[in-house]
């Protein structure tokens, strides 16, 4: 009886986790503006996203572009400034490592709203004009411990006389951190990388108050300016399909790939 309401009680969490992903997957096969009214299949949507045929379809793929480069850019230098920072956390010893370990996790716990106006407070306390780069560094700064999170596990797990041994070897500090300590945190690295690329994506309270004035609109915030329109752009279905089926095949991608190098 408790495997039975154990398995009702998981299917029951996925079917609503994901209940509304497929929902939209669905209805981006029909050309209805409203979501939930189905009026035929069709493709036109995904035809109207590619040609750039649809009402303010500038609007939109400017969101995607400023969307994607941000999180590209903000994943990039989180993942190295993580790395970094949990080799030094790491190394420290007693109540320093516990005190920069809790200090890590802060910003994790933290609700995004108040670190959006804290940044915002800060970028004006010293005029910082706000755009881009103001974006760019407040999406670093919320990635960077989750990418220290990733890659602390390595470091527990990692042999810690192999750095020493590359040393009395004759190797810089450099060359033992490039040729044995990134091959062995990598799938941390790409773990961090991963969460923090998605992380940013995802995120709209930071990004919302540090992006200025100047119309800088990444797609969460085009959703919520479109949604306060009125209503949403169909188009956005098949958008929101596409890009849950990227990072579905991302993820079995890198999951298929650990199975078999631990297999073998």
């Amino acid at each position: 009886m408790k495997k039975v309401l154990a398995r009702t009680y998981l299917i029951l969490i996925l079917i609503i986790l994901y209940a509304p992903i497929v929902f939209i997957a669905v209805f981006s096969f029909t050309e209805a503006k409203s979501l939930g009214n189905w009026t035929g299949f069709s493709l036109n949507l995904y035809k109207n996203l590619f040609t750039g045929s649809m009402q303010n379809s500038a609007g939109l793929i400017s969101a995607v572009e400023n969307t994607l480069l941000i999180a590209l850019i903000a994943s990039v230098f989180a993942t190295l400034l993580g790395t970094v920072a949990a080799i030094g956390i790491f190394n420290l010893k007693g109540r320093k490592k516990q005190t920069m370990q809790f200090l890590n996790n802060i910003p994790m716990i933290n609700p995004d709203i108040i670190t959006g106006v804290s940044l915002f407070l800060l970028f004006v306390f010293l005029h910082i004009s706000q755009g881009y780069l103001t974006v760019i560094l407040a999406h670093i700064t919320f990635c960077t411990p989750y990418v220290v999170l990733n890659v602390l596990p390595k470091l527990s797990q990692m042999n810690p006389n192999i750095y020493e041994a590359a040393l009395d070897l004759g190797a810089t500090p450099f060359q033992a951190l490039r040729k044995v300590l990134v091959p062995v945190l990598r799938p941390g690295m790409v773990s961090g990388f991963i969460l923090s690329f998605t992380m940013s994506l995802d995120d709209f309270a930071v990004t919302f108050f540090t992006r200025g004035t100047i119309g800088l609109d990444t797609l969460s915030t085009y959703i919520y300016t479109d949604a306060r329109k009125g209503g949403l752009t169909p188009e956005l279905k098949p958008l929101m399909t596409i890009i849950f089926l990227i990072i579905l095949a991302v993820l079995l991608f890198i999951n298929i790939r650990s199975a078999k190098t631990k297999t073998n």
